[in-house]
């Protein structure tokens, strides 16, 4: 740490001299442009823009996607477009193909905010259209909380009656579900080093990580969900299993449902506390259960439906974790019930 005097000059203006090194390190001489953000801690953080114009915000990479295949250029895509990079380059010098030109742009279709910019033979631009200035954080994880739990609930509903239809669509909701939590990361990781994106949020640091960890459980429900769904065929379970199961998927989302509520919209800390008790015995009555299932009904559905426990086991766990976050939430906000 380094300490400075202020100055006054022309006698309306206060002067700070920077540090000589850090000035040097990040090329910044008379008439660069910095950007001030002060905070309401009684700090004033300081940030080189890298220009003299202030303009330097956008990151462009260049990738060789030749030897790319179809899963190379979706996680590629992903990750470019998680660490937050705005516009991406992919050149093939054999030429894209139109297959593989309908490929890029469908998996861009499954990022907020990223479009093909610019074709041609050997090259294909794509670009991050979004503003931070535009998006909500808060109302894009509530969404994606809503997304979740709906597919939650369909995905059992689908299992217990045997409806393939209604498992097909939560399955084809995981990709908005995905596609939300992609778009929550990417600001989240740009918070941890862009310090104008913070201020375009209207988030803080502390904040934007709360609401990644909890869109990040959010998305393992629904990741949960589509592998239920994907369990699901066209017989129905036997009336005696369909309600057990059903009641604790039930209260399995209930427990998301109320540690949410106190994580992002401000519902009083005991609800978090109770969603973590209730975890807590709904997983002792699932572990019981898994138990008197052996040598009852066919191995096949019964491997089905202990998978089924597993996941909505885990569910009420990810839900535990976002009641543990509300918590953590509430006391770094300092309002956690007097003693």
């Amino acid at each position: 740490m380094e300490t400075r005097k202020v100055q006054l000059s022309g006698g309306t203006t206060y002067t700070v001299s920077l540090p000589k090194s850090w000035a040097t390190e990040h090329r910044i001489d008379a008439g660069s442009i910095l950007r001030l953000h002060p905070k309401g801690n009684g700090s004033l953080l300081v940030e080189s823009t890298g220009d003299t114009n202030g303009d330097g915000d956008e990151r462009t990479t260049t990738v060789d996607s030749g030897g790319l295949d179809r899963d190379g250029l979706a996680r590629t895509l992903h990750a470019l477009y998680i660490v937050g990079v705005d516009r991406i380059r992919l050149v093939d010098d054999t030429t894209h193909s139109t297959e593989r030109r309908s490929t890029i742009t469908r998996l861009a279709g499954r990022l907020s905010g990223l479009e093909v910019l610019e074709t041609t033979e050997t090259e294909i631009t794509l670009r991050s259209l979004l503003d931070p200035g535009c998006v909500s954080i808060h109302k894009s994880v509530l969404r994606l909380k809503l997304i979740t739990l709906g597919m939650a609930r369909d995905a059992v509903r689908a299992f217990v009656t045997g409806d393939r239809s209604l498992a097909d669509t939560v399955i084809e909701r995981d990709d908005e579900a995905d596609k939300l939590f992609a778009m929550v990361t990417r600001y989240f990781r740009r918070s941890l080093s862009n310090l104008a994106v913070i201020d375009k949020l209207d988030h803080s640091r502390d904040e934007l990580f709360e609401y990644y960890y909890v869109a990040r459980q959010f998305e393992r429900i629904a990741d949960h969900a589509e592998k239920i769904a994907r369990l699901a065929n066209e017989d129905a379970l036997a009336d005696d299993l369909d309600e057990t199961l059903s009641s604790y998927a039930d209260r399995a989302r209930t427990i998301v449902d109320h540690a949410a509520d106190v994580a992002l919209s401000n519902a009083h800390v005991g609800m978090a506390y109770d969603a973590t008790a209730n975890r807590d015995a709904l997983v002792d009555e699932i572990t019981a259960f898994s138990h008197e299932l052996h040598g009852r009904g066919e191995p096949e559905e019964i491997h089905r439906v202990s998978l089924l426990l597993d996941s909505t086991e885990r569910t009420a766990e990810y839900g535990a974790n976002v009641a543990e976050m509300a918590v953590q939430r509430t006391a770094r906000q300092d309002e956690l019930p007097d003693a």
